[in-house]
């Protein structure tokens, strides 16, 4: 990489934060500019310094007119609501990672490719109007720079088990099978019982009225966009293969996969923990690691990998059930993954 990518950041919630926070990290990114419709620059910094799971930043952001500074660094300031309407060719963006999770934005980011305004963009989430979908230790070969403009990151879920899932069904070819993932709470949920209205489609109430239930005192089922997210990166595998479910749970961070494939080729544990290592000897980025403590989810704050698998659970069944269950941060370790993306896609512009 011959020089500093330069990032604009749409939208500072959660993850725009961890971006941020990472970002300010690596060498080679330089945070230009920010949008974000809090019109109050005050608080911006106050999430970004202080956060009630990962702690204290290391980072101590002031204000200087519309500018955040930290140290000799100045990163310019917006409030606008769509993507489109910031001047990002006029600070020299090269990347943008568009972070608000509204479909508005996916759709105005197409003008800002066609009028030259910047040269990629990264959309936070898995949405189907997009020139493709990376999943890194999954298909990010398959990455073509002349024709990939605005790329989908895909969501923390299929991050985590699209890679674990290629590898079984590379080596031992999936018939069927089915995934529950167990999912924290997302700040548009309710403390108390109410309707539950959607980010990506502003004003829009969902009609999963059990999404609107209290999040801090239920596991809530529902029903999950995992899986069809895997699907994008594994266009063999589909809705009549394998099925699909997730709790939304009362807690703050951590998501888990539990994980049931029938395959073709017979397996033992052994077998599946040497695929399993194979693949981790070689792996380009940190994608997958195997854990055999005895772990809970909170022990797993702040892991930059995109999935854990915990070796207590392996399991096979008549050496064609294929049982695992995952772990993964699925605000830190999903950033994390993305700000890895941009670093990749950053080699060819």
């Amino acid at each position: 990489m011959s020089k500093k990518i330069r990032l604009g950041i749409n939208g500072l919630g959660r993850i725009g934060r961890h971006i941020l926070r990472l970002a300010l990290q690596e060498e080679n990114i330089e945070v230009v500019c920010i949008n974000e419709i809090n019109p109050d620059i005050k608080n911006w910094v106050y999430t970004i310094n202080y956060d009630t799971i990962y702690g204290k930043s290391n980072f101590n952001f002031k204000i200087e007119g519309d500018f955040l500074k930290l140290r000799k660094n100045k990163i310019k300031t917006f409030h606008k609501e769509l993507i489109n309407k910031i001047p990002w060719k006029d600070w020299g963006v090269d990347v943008i990672a568009d972070c608000t999770g509204v479909n508005k934005n996916v759709i105005n980011a197409r003008e800002l490719i066609n009028n030259q305004s910047v040269k990629k963009i990264l959309i936070s989430h898995s949405p189907d109007n997009v020139d493709f979908t990376m999943i890194l230790g999954v298909n990010e070969d398959d990455y073509n720079n002349r024709h990939h403009n605005v790329i989908a990151s895909s969501i923390c879920d299929a991050t985590a088990i699209s890679p674990v899932t290629k590898i079984i069904d590379d080596h031992l070819k999936i018939r069927s099978g089915y995934v529950t993932t167990l999912h924290p709470w997302l700040n548009y949920q309710n403390l108390m019982d109410g309707p539950s209205t959607s980010w990506s489609v502003p004003g829009e109430v969902y009609h999963h009225y059990a999404l609107g239930r209290s999040a801090i005192g239920n596991m809530i089922p529902k029903p999950t966009s995992a899986m069809d997210a895997v699907f994008k990166v594994l266009p063999n595998l589909n809705r009549s293969k394998i099925g699909s479910f997730s709790y939304r749970t009362p807690t703050e961070i951590i998501a888990s996969a539990d994980i049931t494939y029938f395959v073709e080729e017979d397996s033992t544990k052994t077998s599946i923990l040497n695929l399993l290592k194979n693949y981790i000897n070689c792996q380009k980025f940190p994608v997958i690691k195997i854990t055999d403590q005895p772990l809970v989810s909170l022990d797993y704050v702040g892991e930059e990998y995109s999935a854990i698998i915990d070796k207590r659970w392996i399991d096979i069944i008549d050496k064609k059930l294929v049982k695992l269950v995952l772990w993964y941060d699925n605000e830190f370790g999903y950033a994390s993954n993305l700000i890895r993306q941009i670093k990749y896609i950053g080699n060819y512009i």
